[in-house]
């Protein structure tokens, strides 16, 4: 159905090339011609300045879930005034002793427009079915909690 295209661009420059010393630090390129300067976790040996994958991975599924819950909720004609999200995901080790983003939970703040507010029960089931047709969310091995403040 579509492409969607990432450049990562690492270069050594001065300095020997240990495990202890490399630099962690480099540039993801976008077909947007957006760039993000980006580096392991520092836990890792990365720069707390950049973006990490762990990070980017987390990100990467509360911005999916929030644009799916805004379509949802603009075809119910339901008009959202803002969304905040203040979502965490846990690199632990998997069932096969791997580490990995085992799990994600996303804390969505909805501030509703309009003359129509819908209920809890609404909401909640607004959300699920973001989830379920999120295309990251589809797409990890990720478990993904909702909590809807």
């Amino acid at each position: 159905m579509s492409e969607h295209r990432a450049k990562v661009n690492w270069t050594r420059g001065t300095g020997e090339f240990t495990h202890e010393s490399y630099s962690r630090d480099h540039v993801l390129s976008f077909g947007s011609g957006t760039e993000i300067k980006a580096s392991a976790a520092p836990g890792f040996q990365g720069n707390p300045d950049c973006v990490d994958p762990e990070e980017g991975l987390v990100g990467a599924l509360s911005s999916c879930h929030m644009l799916t819950f805004l379509a949802i909720a603009a075809k119910k004609r339901l008009a959202v005034d803002s969304y905040e999200d203040e979502a965490v995901g846990f690199l632990e080790k998997n069932a096969d002793g791997k580490l990995a983003v085992t799990r994600a939970t996303l804390r969505p703040k909805v501030t509703w427009g309009g003359d129509q507010t819908p209920t809890a029960e609404e909401i909640e089931k607004m959300h699920a079915h973001a989830h379920h047709a999120c295309f990251i969310a589809n797409s990890v091995l990720t478990e993904v909690a909702i909590e809807p403040c």
